[in-house]
């Protein structure tokens, strides 16, 4: 069965200039992000993993090519069009969470919703719908982002992030300042969506975190130099790791 192409890239370029100094961070990059993945972008530090990611998401513009993101070119979209399509299509969770800490954790939630304009009664349901998946418990909710631990921050931040039901959830690096038993319940929370057709678009560095994806991309020196198709997690996951770790070694990680 064929996937739907979700995401295409044609000749994505992103150049920056540095003190004169002009720096190729993405280099003629032709993908396809499929519907109901869960991808996983690696590299090592200065590849362009980010950069590539902001550029599939319309949080950054390219300097050349293009990015059809379900069938519309983000690339040629003006910012006002540009910043529209992504709270329409667009979810991001990010290391550093960005919680309003002024606001409360339903109040967190609800502000993406209405900035979408979405209907508040809706919006309202689906955010306490959306917090007893996460495990977040009612008596939470009015707290503040300061009131609670990094691991409920973030996952409430995923929240967050879903509250507008995303084309596709993006994620730059949403383990990297949590423990080992918060950042595992975090993923646990990203897989939990994927197997319900969620897509997700993730970068990291972590190979626990890598594992939970079907799909690798490594990207080097700003290009694709190689992907690796692991297949559904939960799924043999012995072989899987062993099918990564190899794949990461040829990549030279």
């Amino acid at each position: 069965m064929n996937k739907k192409i979700l995401i295409k890239t044609e000749k994505l370029c992103k150049t920056f200039s540095n003190n004169g100094v002009m720096q190729h961070i993405l280099k003629n990059i032709d993908l396809e992000i499929y519907e109901g993945d869960f991808t996983v972008i690696m590299g090592p530090s200065g590849a362009g993993k980010s950069t590539l990611l902001y550029a599939l998401s319309g949080m950054d513009t390219p300097t050349l090519g293009d990015i059809y993101f379900n069938n519309v070119n983000i690339a040629k979209l003006n910012q006002d069009k540009l910043a529209l399509f992504r709270r329409q299509n667009c979810g991001f969770v990010f290391q550093q969470i960005y919680l309003i800490d002024s606001m409360s954790i339903m109040d967190n939630v609800l502000s993406s919703g209405l900035l979408a304009q979405k209907n508040k009664k809706e919006i309202i349901e689906r955010a306490y719908d959306l917090f007893e998946r996460i495990d977040i418990k009612k008596e939470y909710i009015k707290k503040f982002p300061t009131q609670i631990s990094g691991g409920e921050a973030q996952r409430v931040g995923i929240a967050r992030a879903l509250i507008n039901n995303p084309k596709v959830l993006f994620a730059d690096e949403p383990t990297g300042a949590l423990n080992s038993k918060t950042g595992a319940d975090v993923l646990n929370v990203f897989t939990s969506f994927n197997e319900e057709g969620q897509s997700v678009v993730m970068v990291t560095h972590d190979i626990n975190s890598a594992r939970r994806g079907n799909r690798i991309i490594y990207i080097k020196d700003g290009e694709v130099a190689g992907e690796c198709n692991l297949g559904k997690y939960g799924t043999d996951n012995e072989k899987r790791n062993k099918v990564l770790s190899d794949f990461l070694v040829r990549m030279g990680w």
